[in-house]
């Protein structure tokens, strides 16, 4: 019983370290990456993007910034690089909050790269149409009339047969 009692303790021992607190378990393989792409969402568009839109905008897809300051309705979904056959990468930029009439400045980096594209936005936030140099999952940070969002956008390789959206 002392010997069930004694590996008992040194195990729990051998658990801690020398502050007291639990040590944390080894780690033998890096964690998994996060899925790369904010979500596509295609469920009514908020109230405060829905101009211009019959109904409440179901079905249409589009992806909110990651503090919500903007919203991109991608009417070129699925994005691709290069564009398909026919079709073009068409964004539009719907910002909820006030629009002063600077450029939408729209910086994207590549994931794992430090490969960029940077396009603005005359006007502010509106009808685009954005391309990226390749395929990938892309980090656009946003910059407007004082404001500043991001979000991760996926671009394809077009399939054969791709047409306009």
């Amino acid at each position: 019983m002392r010997t069930v009692v004694a590996v008992g303790a040194a195990l729990l021992l051998a658990g801690c370290s020398a502050s007291g607190e639990p040590t944390p378990p080894p780690t033998s393989a890096p964690a998994p990456a996060a899925a790369c792409g904010s979500p596509v969402r295609d469920d009514a568009l908020p109230e405060w993007a829905r101009a211009g839109f019959s109904g409440d905008g179901a079905g249409v897809p589009h992806v909110y910034g990651a503090k919500g300051d903007i919203l991109a309705v991608v009417f070129g979904s699925p994005l691709s690089s290069p564009p398909g056959n026919g079709r073009n990468n068409k964004i539009l930029w719907v910002s909820r909050q006030p629009v002063t009439g600077d450029p939408l400045v729209i910086t994207a980096q590549r994931d794992g790269s430090g490969e960029r594209a940077d396009q603005q936005v005359a006007g502010g936030p509106g009808p685009s149409i954005v391309d990226v140099p390749r395929a990938g999952c892309w980090r656009f940070t946003l910059t407007w009339s004082g404001y500043t969002d991001t979000m991760d956008l996926v671009y394809r390789t077009p399939t054969a047969g791709s047409s306009s959206s």
